[in-house]
């Protein structure tokens, strides 16, 4: 457990200056990358909860701060008006553009980049195997969807 926690703490402080320089927090980006892997950039409340760590309420509040600064919307689900959506908005778009290329960099530099193919393929696959367990509910509602290399929709 200590390896992963330094190797955990180390990447995450890479990020989060990276993240900062764009004046986004961790959890931010978090849920902005999840609705550009989701179809139709939108993601349920409840969907967003079950992939991040954060409670319904932790969710509303940072979509709160992301509404905040434009970068996405609440929609009402036009069929059940207990149901409420996330959808990044073309400035989030933007935002993501500006920040995915420098979050790749660093995640090629410091992870996938110092490992050999198979030992990705094995770090990746295991990975899987632990979300899976210990998180079910982390691809809730973004099945079938790939993630993005770049978003440039905006």
């Amino acid at each position: 457990m200590g390896l992963l926690a330094e190797a955990y703490t180390g990447l995450s402080h890479r990020i989060s200056v990276q993240l900062a320089e764009h004046e986004l927090s961790g959890v931010e980006f978090e849920v902005l990358l999840r609705l550009v892997r989701s179809p139709e950039y939108s993601l349920r409340m409840t969907d967003l909860a079950s992939q991040t760590s954060l409670s319904t309420s932790g969710v509303t509040r940072v979509v709160d701060r992301l509404e905040r600064d434009g970068l996405a919307r609440r929609r009402a689900c036009d069929s059940d008006r207990r149901i409420s959506y996330t959808v990044i908005t073309e400035r989030g778009l933007a935002r993501m553009n500006e920040v995915l290329p420098g979050h790749l960099e660093l995640v090629e530099r410091w992870f996938t980049g110092v490992l050999a193919p198979d030992q990705l393929a094995a770090v990746l696959a295991g990975l899987r195997t632990v979300r899976d367990a210990v998180r079910p509910g982390a691809t809730s509602g973004a099945e079938g969807v790939a993630p993005p290399r770049g978003v440039r929709a905006a």
